[in-house]
């Protein structure tokens, strides 16, 4: 078996080789370059060890992790329209680059080369996996959706937020890994165990995310710590705070929440200043112990899952050590 770090060179250089020779440049150049920017390339290497789980021939189902990661950052590349997110990944974002109708185009394109690479799935399994990946890609635009509509509403409830996350995280990560055990020929207890185990550990990872973006040091989280504070994001820390807060503490905190960083407004705070007044209520409600205790909650169900999977401990080590290193764990 290859360790995380082979697979993930060995998928980098299939990604390098990949042909994107038609035309015209204009549409295919913004698809290029985001698939130029790097990133952990998570959810193909996933996949390719849940494959290797049982297979050792990981080069005949490239091109599905290929597929996997074409539409990954197909999402990427539309996110970063609507948020009007100006970097990604250190680099100028498509729409910056070309502009937003080349990066909505080449984002259509990227979905149908997603499609092209899926369709080449082993024949005896083209139709599920087609299937799967069909209802994944639902799910995520779904996901988005509630993402959004959550933008608008203070009412949010831990359990909305939990599914919402699910379908715009989860279901992908869980996806990935369930693809690389039906290409692999694994029985079916084992690919509904392994897509659980990346549904809860993508559950997890996210819910630290929001932790780390309250609680968190910018040297090893690698973005601002408080961004979410200050775009208004229904995250699970400020969901919990709006529900245990006293009256004042709420009146506060939705005040804060709704005071604008714009030096141009009179009405204008301080971006730390924000910050740190909405930290403070987090810390007054405890909703730090409440994060922590959830993420152990999802992290556990994931361990519960691997472990379920019928095959020696041995052979699932590696999928273990790579998802304690996803949440910063030793043990």
């Amino acid at each position: 078996m290859h360790t995380p770090q082979q697979l993930l060179d060995i998928f980098n250089q299939a990604l390098a080789a990949m042909p994107l020779d038609r035309q015209p440049r204009g549409l295919y150049d913004p698809v290029r370059y985001v698939l130029s920017l790097g990133g952990k390339r998570i959810r193909p290497v996933l996949m390719l060890m849940a494959y290797e789980l049982y297979r050792d021939d990981i080069e005949s189902i490239m091109p599905i992790a290929l597929g996997i990661e074409t539409y990954h950052n197909y999402t990427l590349l539309h996110d970063d329209v609507m948020d009007r997110a100006d970097v990604r990944r250190g680099k100028p974002t498509v729409h910056r680059v070309w502009d937003d109708n080349s990066a909505i185009l080449s984002g259509d394109a990227m979905l149908v080369l997603a499609y092209q690479l899926m369709s080449q799935a082993r024949p005896q399994v083209l139709k599920d996996v087609l299937d799967l990946f069909t209802t994944t890609a639902l799910e995520i635009g779904e996901g988005q959706q509630y993402d959004m509509e959550f933008e608008k509403r203070l009412d949010v409830s831990e359990q909305e937020y939990i599914e919402m996350i699910r379908l715009k995280t989860s279901v992908l990560l869980a996806c990935a890994l369930k693809l690389g055990a039906m290409q692999a020929g694994a029985p079916d207890a084992d690919s509904r165990h392994l897509y659980a185990f990346g549904e809860h550990l993508g559950l997890a990872f996210q819910l630290q995310d929001d932790l780390l973006d309250v609680y968190g040091d910018f040297a090893t989280f690698g973005k601002r710590i408080g961004g979410d504070i200050l775009e208004g994001k229904k995250t699970f820390m400020l969901i919990n705070a709006l529900r245990l807060a006293t009256d004042s503490q709420r009146a506060d905190l939705e005040a804060w929440l709704q005071r604008p960083t714009d030096g141009s407004n009179p009405l204008a705070c301080q971006a730390e200043e924000k910050i740190a007044a909405v930290t403070a209520v987090y810390d007054a409600v405890g909703v730090r112990q409440l994060a922590e205790a959830k993420i152990a909650h999802y992290f556990d169900a994931a361990l519960d899952d691997l472990e379920a999977v019928a095959l020696p401990s041995e052979r699932k080590q590696p999928l273990l050590a790579l998802s304690r290193s996803l949440m910063g764990r030793q043990s």
